[in-house]
């Protein structure tokens, strides 16, 4: 893309392999839909490149179907790959997901020693991007590759772009190591903040909302925050003030992704020079829609489809 990038992500890629339905424990024989294209990174980028911003992602996949999967699927979306690895040695990174019907999750991933954690952030070093996004759980599946996150945050933090996080925290790859030390390298230049409730109070060690949004806007570099709220929407913290915005109301068929797609929108939005709730509505619009269908980067999700939703 030489350059051309307005949002960026270095992260995951992977295939999902997915029950079909509620309450189907991995450990037990059964079917399993996919290959999916997924991996949080890549679809909060692909949502991007399918709301008409040039995107770009800093990635790797083994030169295998599952590789062929996700590079097909990114690029018809419009994604740059020039920065994806291709490793003809090794395979590409899978992760096993079932849900239950209390929303929860549960999952087991093969990434570590895989091309997904192996990517050389500084092929890219020449883009200026407005935005450079980062997944927590990018952080947490390999200590070579965080650094290489974390180094990719500064050189490009330094380069002008906002950066922007979403924690996204899975124990299944944090283990038993601190989530500050992880996550704090990058927590430091964040511009924009996309935590759920409970990761709020994680991150700023308050038990109210108005309480931890504050605590992390307080002295900056951070100036937003975006709780996310699944089914009751989002809030919007700023040190103006701050505002709810409510769901969209929707048939959910798999909320997989849906979060990761809100936070491609509201970006998008900011790149539009939207108003912070308008953001909000469209983030919100991104997410319904990918939640619509099932599979994680499956929904019908353009600038068109978005539009109707918000009822423009």
């Amino acid at each position: 893309m030489n350059g051309n990038a307005e949002i960026m992500t270095m992260g995951e890629m992977l295939v999902e392999i997915m029950r079909p339905e509620p309450e189907m424990p991995l450990g037990e024989a059964g079917t399993f839909l996919g290959p999916f294209p997924s991996g949080a990174p890549a679809i909060f980028i692909d949502t991007a490149a399918r709301l008409g911003r040039r995107a770009a992602i800093i990635g790797g996949v083994g030169r295998d179907d599952f590789g062929r999967c996700l590079l097909d699927r990114l690029r018809a979306d419009g994604v740059c790959c020039d920065y994806v690895l291709e490793a003809a040695d090794r395979f590409t990174a899978v992760a096993f997901v079932t849900y239950f019907k209390d929303g929860s999750r549960k999952f087991i991933y093969h990434i570590d020693n895989t091309p997904a954690v192996m990517p050389d952030w500084k092929a890219a070093r020449e883009e200026r991007p407005a935005f450079f996004h980062v997944m927590g759980c990018s952080l947490m599946a390999n200590e070579e590759f965080r650094l290489g996150i974390c180094a990719a945050v500064k050189h490009f933090h330094e380069r002008g772009a906002r950066i922007s996080f979403d924690p996204n925290i899975r124990p299944e790859l944090l283990g038993a190591r601190d989530l500050n030390e992880v996550i704090g390298p990058v927590l430091e230049r964040t511009s924009i903040l996309f935590p759920g409730s409970e990761e709020l109070g994680f991150l700023s060690g308050r038990k109210g909302e108005a309480d931890g949004a504050s605590a992390l806007l307080d002295g900056g570099p951070m100036d937003i925050v975006v709780v996310k709220k699944g089914a009751r929407g989002s809030s919007v913290h700023t040190v103006h003030g701050s505002f709810d915005v409510p769901a969209f109301r929707i048939q959910e068929v798999d909320p997989t992704g849906a979060g990761d797609c809100f936070d491609a929108g509201f970006l998008c939005g900011l790149a539009e020079g939207r108003e912070l709730e308008a953001c909000a509505r469209l983030a919100g619009a991104a997410g319904a829609l990918d939640a619509q269908a099932f599979g994680p980067m499956e929904g019908d999700i353009s600038p068109e489809t978005v539009e109707r939703l918000l009822g423009g």
